[in-house]
């Protein structure tokens, strides 16, 4: 694990793609630097952001005004806030806006937002005119750690989660960890499953420097004096940049990443991809389902599974499926059908990331079906 930055200075990591390269800059107060950072990157362009109500109403005048200061021509297009809208019908309506706008390919794409307005805007820009540059200004946890890094962009699809999209990769992704003081409690902690996520993988003293401070990641802010929060992100960025450099388009080891996604997706879809569950809760409970199923499996000690599991019982995330949405789950059958939706399913095989302990992720397709339907059985309460 590297070594913890000084507080106030900015990290810089690299996304190693060859030609289309990019630095994802991490650090408090960033955004006001929006202006003069794009024009340096896209001398003479025009610029639409697209974002959501509600972030709108926190930080879309400072990101305009950032802007508009560098000589920026710059408009806007708002779309509900919520997993709603990664649809059609938004991303038709982000479309039609960002052309009536008239954005030509060589004007650029701001997505201000968490990782729904990444994906939505991250997609729209991928094609638009067959491709539009883009910038990532995530606004939440999550989206700081894993969505806007890396290049997934999707919508949502009635079968499942993230079913039509492309992979497409931003021009920068800035993280301004000052946005994230205005996160409500619970999206940070829904962001924090996708940061300890990187521990669980790949990385045990991550984790286990996260099990002593991860209440100062969550603390936060200006006035505590602590990077700790700031650290946190730059070593998930760390590691999610050195996989997409070696695994773009997720036939290999990019895979890794979606640990606890593919039992976590489908309970997400389950309670209709809406605020019932957050993506990040969903993940949490994933994770916990994934150790646990590990562990059966005998792979990883029990004992250790349960270490990881009460870290992430600890932080509040949801570790147990009856406790989630008083267990009104749809039967195993539904459930199973969710799970097959998963993208990584290959010819009708599911495909799992599993660990043989923490920081010890594997990808596998040797899991039967019936092995998978009995142990959701069982989660569910069902005969």
């Amino acid at each position: 694990m590297n070594v913890q930055p000084r507080a106030g200075e900015p990290i810089i990591v690299n996304v190693g793609l060859g030609d289309r390269a990019y630095d994802i800059v991490i650090g408090r107060g960033l955004l006001a630097s929006l202006g003069e950072r794009v024009a340096m990157l896209r001398p003479g362009c025009k610029v639409a952001i697209v974002t959501d109500e509600t972030v709108a109403r926190h930080h879309l005048a400072a990101a305009q005004a950032a802007l508009t200061d560098a000589g920026i021509a710059v408009s806007s297009i708002k779309v509900p806030a919520g997993e709603s809208s990664k649809s059609f019908r938004q991303f038709e309506r982000v479309c039609d806006a960002l052309l009536a706008a008239r954005i030509e390919r060589g004007d650029l794409i701001v997505a201000l937002g968490g990782g729904v307005v990444g994906d939505l805007g991250g997609f729209a820009a991928s094609v638009i005119r067959r491709g539009v540059d883009y910038v990532q200004v995530p606004t939440t946890l999550l989206s700081q750690v894993d969505s806007s890094v890396g290049g997934k962009t999707a919508i949502n699809a009635r079968q499942g989660k993230n079913l039509v999209g492309a992979f497409y990769q931003p021009i920068m992704v800035l993280a301004d960890t000052a946005l994230l003081d205005t996160l409500p409690e619970r999206e940070f902690r829904a962001g924090y499953a996708e940061t300890v996520k990187y521990g669980l993988l790949g990385d045990a003293a991550f984790f286990e420097w996260l099990d002593v401070n991860w209440r100062d990641v969550f603390a936060g802010g200006e006035s505590s004096g602590s990077s700790a929060r700031e650290h946190a992100i730059a070593v998930s960025c760390r590691a999610k940049a050195a996989i997409v450099a070696r695994d773009e388009r997720e036939t290999g080891d990019r895979m890794l990443l979606n640990l606890g996604h593919t039992f976590g997706h489908a309970f997400e879809a389950a309670a209709g991809f809406s605020d019932k569950l957050l993506h990040g809760e969903a993940v949490g409970l994933g994770m916990s389902l994934a150790l646990e199923f590990s562990a059966r499996r005998g792979l990883i000690a029990q004992e250790e599974a349960d270490r990881a599991i009460a870290h992430l019982a600890a932080t509040g995330l949801p570790t147990h499926v009856k406790a989630v949405m008083g267990g009104n789950w749809p039967g195993i059958d539904v459930m199973m059908d969710l799970i097959s939706q998963d993208k990584k399913v290959k010819r009708g095989q599911l495909t799992f990331i599993l660990v043989r302990g923490i920081g010890a992720a594997f990808v596998t397709r040797d899991v039967a079906t019936d092995e998978v339907r009995a142990f959701i059985a069982e989660k569910l309460g069902a005969r």
